[in-house]
């Protein structure tokens, strides 16, 4: 059973809901006035609490448990099962928030560095071949939220604040370009996979193309970032984005061998999930950390933040689809379901209800079984479970934060955790 412990913290109201850090020396910054979150925010906080916060979490390292990264199965939150360890104090969701985050006002702080990149994005996948530079500004022209450089870029400027670093290297900026070139390498070879037919409301690049053209287009990008990541010329770094292209042939042979399999377990679909969705953003996270040449117990840390709020994402992004419309889904609700794909709500309301596993183990051969599947999984609690599972991972990605100084950026970063969990509220 998942024991979750909700602390009261204060939450600083400004253009976003702050999150108050949970550090020790916390009370001098509770009700700080922050009028304009996304002008300037930063230089106050530093003025009124830089030494005193620098100080207060190069205390609090020493006390941030760092976990081994190295081996996959203990990935999800350092033990086998991706189930807490202890208190993780953080989210209090007494306060009902008045209205919704932006990701637009959240990324404001980093709103020069994403208008770079993308202006880089197109550039750097190169011109040899005018096909695969077609596909490439095909996904690329899609948008997005360009989510994971933008986490790049809130983790490389929150770092820098901690060694005095005033500016973002070029190395900094590679590794945001690489990070969104694999992210949107694994959104072609996805959509080729899953025979989708639009990705963010255009048509996807097996479609237009083919799928010969998409795989190789695919393979294409991911040796293209894999030519700059050598080029930054830092092995840790190297090993670090490697291994994620790794895991996510992993994540999809391990999904495509357990289609339909009852009988799967929490801690494989978490396992999955980290393969998936958690490796790519935890290596964003630590690598920009890296390049900031923090201490190695930061970096660590801002991997196991990456890790925790990529596992929250997915179990959300899980729950949605069988919350949401087929609109708002842009595909059929309970799609995975129907293709075999069990998620964390499925693994929950099977643990109560026998009758969804006959329903599943038939492959929804019989006319509306499908529809009676989804019936159970909403009524018998697995929606609700798995709510709770998202927000104990991100309880343990706040709690991660804990190692920065307070700044705009460290806020942002909260923010992004609260962000998701209001996709669920």
């Amino acid at each position: 059973m998942m024991s979750m412990t909700w602390h009261n913290l204060e939450f600083v109201r400004t253009g976003l809901d702050l999150v108050s850090c949970g550090c020790s020396s916390n009370s001098s910054f509770d009700g700080f006035p922050v009028r304009n979150y996304a002008k300037g925010v930063h230089r106050s906080v530093r003025r009124a609490h830089g030494a005193r916060k620098l100080s207060c979490c190069r205390r609090d390292i020493g006390r941030c448990r760092v976990l081994p990264t190295k081996t996959p199965e203990t990935l999800v939150n350092g033990s086998p099962i991706g189930i807490s360890q202890g208190p993780a104090p953080v989210l209090d969701k007494k306060e009902e928030f008045r209205s919704p985050i932006s990701v637009t006002n959240l990324f404001q702080v980093v709103a020069d560095d994403l208008l770079t990149l993308n202006k880089n994005l197109q550039s750097i996948v190169g011109a040899e071949n005018p096909v695969l530079m077609s596909a490439a500004e095909q996904i690329f022209g899609a948008g997005g939220k360009r989510m994971r450089p933008a986490l790049v870029f809130l983790v490389s400027r929150a770092t820098a604040e901690i060694v005095g670093l005033k500016e973002l290297t070029k190395e900094h900026r590679r590794l945001a370009e690489i990070i969104e070139m694999i992210h949107t390498a694994s959104l072609i070879h996805d959509d080729v996979l899953d025979e989708s037919d639009m990705r963010r409301g255009k048509e996807t690049v097996h479609q237009l193309y083919g799928t010969r053209v998409a795989v190789l287009a695919g393979d294409f990008m991911f040796a293209q970032s894999s030519w700059y990541l050598a080029n930054l010329e830092n092995l840790e770094v190297i090993k670090l984005i490697s291994q994620v292209i790794k895991d996510f042939a992993s994540g999809e042979i391990k999904q495509a061998s357990s289609l339909f399999d009852c009988d799967v377990e929490l801690e494989e679909y978490l396992i999955k999930s980290y393969y998936k969705t958690a490796s790519l953003i935890a290596a964003s996270t630590k690598g920009a950390a890296i390049f900031s040449s923090v201490d190695s117990s930061v970096s660590e840390q801002m991997y196991q933040y990456g890790k925790n709020l990529g596992l929250s994402f997915q179990v959300v992004d899980d729950i949605l689809d069988f919350t949401q419309s087929a609109e708002q889904l842009g595909k059929p609700a309970g799609s995975d379901l129907a293709k075999g794909n069990l998620t964390a709500p499925v693994i929950f309301a099977l643990e109560e209800e026998p009758k969804l596993k006959e329903l599943i183990e038939s492959e929804f051969c019989e006319t509306g079984s499908l529809d009676e599947a989804i019936g159970i999984v909403k009524s018998c609690g697995g929606i609700e479970r798995a709510r709770d599972l998202a927000k104990e991972k991100a309880d343990l990605a706040i709690q991660n934060l804990q190692c920065l100084p307070q700044s705009a950026f460290r806020l942002a970063l909260e923010g992004m955790v609260r962000y998701n969990l209001e996709r669920i509220d």
